[in-house]
């Protein structure tokens, strides 16, 4: 038996090879397991788009800092598309957009694409 495979854009590639990355540390959060998940804690949440580019350049840099952080700040990501109240209940504007939460309040803001170690220094300041 011979299984196919079909042949997949690069677009497509980049996004599977980038969820399949983010898949250890980040978690994918939706609508309906939200608060649960932002409850208990240090935890940041990445708000993103699949069409959104700095979004995609952000996905390796939340891997590292899930692995980083791992026992301090949980990690979750959630589609804006997708479950669009989130989004509208934190007044979302623009992304990538990332929240920290500390036992379900909003602890901090940061808006945009920046380097793994200017992210770090901005999260160490809250813990």
């Amino acid at each position: 038996m011979t299984i196919k495979i079909p042949k997949l854009d690069n677009k497509y590639y980049l996004k599977i090879v980038l969820l399949l990355k983010m898949a250890q540390n980040v978690f994918e959060i939706t609508a309906k397991d939200f608060d649960n998940f932002t409850k208990n804690g240090f935890v940041l949440v990445d708000f993103f788009a699949d069409w959104c580019m700095p979004c995609l350049i952000m996905a390796p840099i939340m891997e590292e800092l899930g692995k980083k952080f791992k026992d301090k700040i949980k990690f979750g990501k959630i589609d804006i598309d997708e479950n669009n109240e989130i989004p509208q209940k934190f007044r979302i504007f623009s992304i990538p957009n990332f929240i920290l939460f500390k036992d379900g309040k909003e602890a901090a803001r940061f808006v945009g694409a920046m380097s793994a170690d200017d992210f770090e220094n901005k999260l160490k300041k809250y813990l």
